[in-house]
């Protein structure tokens, strides 16, 4: 059975995600009040494309894949949700069916609101409005940029900014290696190029550019950050 209780690095990754931290701490009751947990396994289905919207839902431990499936069978990785980050609102907020499937990568803590409940909340707090409507502006300016990217940015300064988005995300610091970090969150290179919407051939060849730049160290349990100045050179270069 799921464990109805946020460990105490759980409960600190939520409180600590820049949007729900600036919630006042009666509207942050509230929501963790209503909410109840869910463990998942690598692989777990969290929601799938079509269902009806049941859940708002944040990242408390791990990463969601969010995905969809190609009318030729093939899947494509959109994004990953980081701990600290909600997600669902979409479906919530105008009522109708999911547009993508979610999945747990790695060991997984969700935590969950229902509808009934998120519903709730908005009638009682009028600063929830507010707050909602910050995130989806957020979210908007982050697609446009995103889209923006992929239009004026070649693979290389596109990769390098991945890769720092993931060293924010999930860095974790060498103990013997000075600044180095290892990106925590295990990604295969097919999975890093659907992100980067580019053959896995591609990335594999601008990872081992930036690998002999000593930008980067490409190990088989993952990706360390060797010089995070490198990288931001890279992810700066328009040509």
């Amino acid at each position: 059975m799921d464990d109805p209780i946020l460990n105490i690095e759980e409960r600190e990754s939520i409180n600590a995600g820049r949007w729900f931290s600036s919630l006042s701490p009666s509207l942050r009751h509230d929501i963790l009040r209503c909410a109840y947990v869910k463990r998942c396994k690598d692989g777990d289905l969290i929601a799938a494309r079509g269902d009806p919207p049941e859940e708002w839902m944040a990242c408390a431990k791990g990463a969601v894949r969010v995905s969809s499936t190609s009318l030729s069978g093939k899947q494509i990785t959109f994004t990953y949700v980081e701990p600290g980050i909600w997600f669902g609102d979409v479906a919530i907020l105008d009522g109708d069916r999911r547009t993508h499937d979610v999945y747990a990568h790695g060991d997984t803590t969700i935590l969950c609101v229902s509808k009934a409940d998120f519903q709730k909340i908005l009638s009682q707090h009028v600063e929830f409005y507010e707050a909602m409507l910050r995130l989806q502006a957020r979210r908007i300016r982050q697609l446009f940029g995103l889209v923006e990217d992929l239009n004026t940015l070649p693979l290389r300064s596109r990769l390098a900014k991945q890769l720092l988005h993931l060293v924010r995300s999930y860095g974790v610091p060498s103990l013997s290696h000075g600044e180095e970090i290892r990106i925590g969150l295990h990604l295969a290179q097919e999975e890093l190029a659907q992100l980067l919407g580019a053959s896995r051939q591609r990335v594999n060849q601008e990872l081992k550019a930036m690998e002999r730049e000593d930008a980067i160290r490409i190990e088989p349990g993952g990706l360390v950050v060797r010089n995070r100045d490198a990288l931001l050179r890279i992810s700066e270069a328009n040509s």
